[in-house]
C-alpha cells in the first residue's frame, strides 16, 4: 500500500492553555509515534494551507468570518467553554483543511492508495454554523464535499469511530443523501445526539456504544450496523474520522478498546474500500486525549494502512 501522511509543524502552534485536554502534545505523541522504524517507507507531505472556497463548502461565509474574527493577536480566547483559540489557530485549521482536501486529491488520482491526515484542531464536532467541542471547520465534512465537486464524485460514506457522536458532521449532511454519516460512539456522553432514531434522509447511521462496552461490543456494532449501511451506499470514496479516545487508557470516556481494536476496525474500512471505491480511502485524526494510548493506536492504524 502506498501510504501519505499529511503534517504540518502549525499543528503543534494551535494552544488552548495549561490543563486543556486537547493540546499540542497531543500532535506531538502522534509525530513520535510515527518516527519509528516501522513507518520509513511512510510517505510525508506538509499539509498545504486550505482555500477559503473550500470550507465555505460546509460554512458559511459568516461563520467563517466570526471564526476568524474570535481568533486573538495574543492570548487565547473561549469561544464556548471547552473550544479555544489562539493566535495560530485560525490558520491551523486552514491547514487542516488543506491536509484532507490534498489527501482527496492524492487518493482520487491514484498518487497513493489511502493516507492519514494528524491535523489539530479536530472537526467533528463543527457544524454548518457553530464551533464547538474543540473543533473550528470540520475537515472531514469538507473533504467529502472537495471530492464531490473537484472530482465529480457522487457518494461519499464518512465512517466516524471517535468516542464523542460527530455532531458536527451529521448536521452539515442532515438531509444531503449523497453522503452517508456512520458514527460509533459512547451514549450518553457529550454532546448528546447519536441517538439511533436520527436518520436524517436516511443517510445518518448511529452506533451508540454503553460506558464499559469493549472491543467484543464495538465490533458487533460495526458488523451490524456500519458495514451494512456502507454496503448498501456502495460508495466512490470513504472518509474516516478516526478518534482514538475509545481506548481504554482515555481519560474522557468509559470505551474500553485496545489497539489491537483499532487495527481490526481500520482492516475492516479498508475491505469496505477495497470492495466499493477501489481502496480510495482517506483517515483524519479527530480525540484521543490519553497519549499513550493515542501514540500507539495511531502507529497501529496507519501500519495496517500501509500493509493492508
Amino acid at each position: 500500500m502506498r501510504t501519505r501522511l499529511y503534517h504540518h509543524p502549525i499543528f503543534a502552534e494551535h494552544l488552548t492553555g495549561p490543563g486543556h485536554p486537547e493540546r499540542p502534545d497531543r500532535i506531538r505523541a502522534v509525530e513520535a509515534a510515527l518516527e519509528a522504524e516501522t513507518f520509513q517507507l511512510l510517505q510525508r507531505c506538509e499539509a498545504p494551507e486550505g482555500r477559503l472556497q473550500d470550507v465555505y463548502l460546509c460554512h458559511p461565509e459568516d461563520y467563517v468570518r466570526r471564526v476568524a474574527q474570535a481568533t486573538p493577536a495574543e492570548g487565547l480566547v473561549r469561544i464556548d467553554g471547552d473550544t479555544v483559540v489562539s493566535p495560530r489557530s485560525f490558520t491551523a485549521a486552514l491547514h487542516g483543511v488543506g491536509g484532507a482536501c490534498l489527501a482527496v486529491d492524492d487518493v482520487v488520482s491514484g498518487a497513493i492508495s489511502n493516507a492519514f491526515v494528524a491535523a489539530r484542531p479536530p472537526g467533528h464536532h463543527a457544524e454548518r454554523a457553530t464551533a464547538m467541542g474543540f473543533c473550528l471547520f470540520n475537515q472531514a465534512a469538507i473533504a467529502a464535499r472537495h471530492a464531490q465537486e473537484a472530482h465529480g464524485l457522487s457518494r461519499i460514506a464518512i465512517i466516524d469511530w471517535d468516542v464523542h457522536h460527530g455532531n458536527g458532521t451529521q448536521d452539515i449532511f442532515w438531509s444531503d443523501p449523497t453522503v452517508l454519516y456512520a458514527s460509533l460512539h459512547q451514549m450518553p456522553l457529550y454532546p448528546g445526539t447519536g441517538s439511533v432514531t436520527e436518520t436524517g434522509a436516511g443517510n445518518i447511521v448511529n452506533a451508540p456504544l454503553k460506558a464499559g462496552d469493549g472491543g467484543n461490543a464495538f465490533r458487533e456494532a460495526f458488523l451490524a450496523r456500519v458495514t451494512p449501511a456502507v454496503t448498501e451506499f456502495r460508495p466512490d470514496l470513504i472518509i474516516l474520522s478516526a478518534g482514538f479516545d475509545m481506548h481504554y487508557r482515555d481519560p474522557l470516556a468509559e470505551i474500553e478498546l485496545t489497539e489491537e481494536d483499532f487495527d481490526w476496525a481500520t482492516g475492516q474500512v479498508m475491505t469496505l474500500a477495497d470492495r466499493f471505491c477501489n481502496g480510495r480511502l482517506v483517515s483524519v485524526l479527530e480525540g484521543g486525549y490519553d497519549l499513550t494510548g493515542l501514540g500507539r493506536s495511531v502507529a497501529t492504524h496507519v501500519q495496517r494502512l500501509m500493509t493492508g
